[in-house]
């Protein structure tokens, strides 16, 4: 068989061509994607390139996680986090902000700049949602609870509304903290993601 007749089967038979760029992607966000006190390996970032990789894709996933980091160190540290290259953010930040009380107004305007600057750059972004917890009033609920859908809605993003959905509350999902995910908590967060993130990475549009 020449080489000419192996080329035409790779173009029609491929998804992607075998000299495509790897995809990159990064997971920008605090303890919850850093992977806090879980083994190396068994954090969201990297499970999820082990999946996206078992599923055919060719891509990377930076951990661009940092414990305790709210929305206003996420926007001091984004440009030199998440490189050029890259071609997906997951942008997961604001449970600090709300953990600590700070206003929804501070946390929107900061998510707002960050997502401006990255669509500046031609990165797409999927949104990562945070619930406000109970005990900080209906009113903070409904101011914080509003911020995603409504950032996604301005700039067009697909949007994951809750990170932690499935994961929460599960005392078998989490660690003794009660709040972080432990590697099985991790697990369906990745299986729960992972035909948005595929999707995205074959360029198309997430159903969500």
């Amino acid at each position: 068989m020449s080489s000419a007749i192996v080329l035409v089967l790779l173009l029609t038979f491929s998804a992607r061509p075998a000299w495509a760029e790897v995809f990159n992607i990064v997971g920008f966000g605090d303890s919850l994607m850093a992977g806090y006190q879980l083994a190396p390996g068994e954090a969201f970032p990297e499970k999820l390139e082990a999946a996206l990789r078992d599923s055919g894709s060719d891509v990377t996933v930076a951990n661009a996680g940092v414990s305790g980091d709210t929305t206003s160190g996420g926007l001091s540290r984004l440009d030199w986090s998440v490189p050029e290259g890259t071609d997906l953010v997951i942008l997961e930040l604001g449970a600090n902000d709300m953990l600590r009380g700070l206003s929804p107004t501070t946390t929107e305007k900061n998510l707002d700049e960050m997502l401006t600057r990255l669509r500046e750059r031609d990165i797409d972004v999927l949104l990562v949602g945070m619930y406000a917890a109970p005990n900080l009033g209906p009113d903070y609920q409904e101011a914080f609870n509003a911020i995603y859908p409504r950032l996604a809605e301005k700039h067009g993003l697909p949007l994951v509304p809750f990170f932690l959905d499935g994961v929460a509350a599960n005392a078998s999902l989490l660690l003794e903290d009660g709040m972080h995910p432990n590697a099985k908590g991790v697990d369906l967060m990745v299986e729960r993601m992972l035909p948005a993130v595929d999707a995205l990475v074959e360029g198309e549009k997430p159903e969500m």
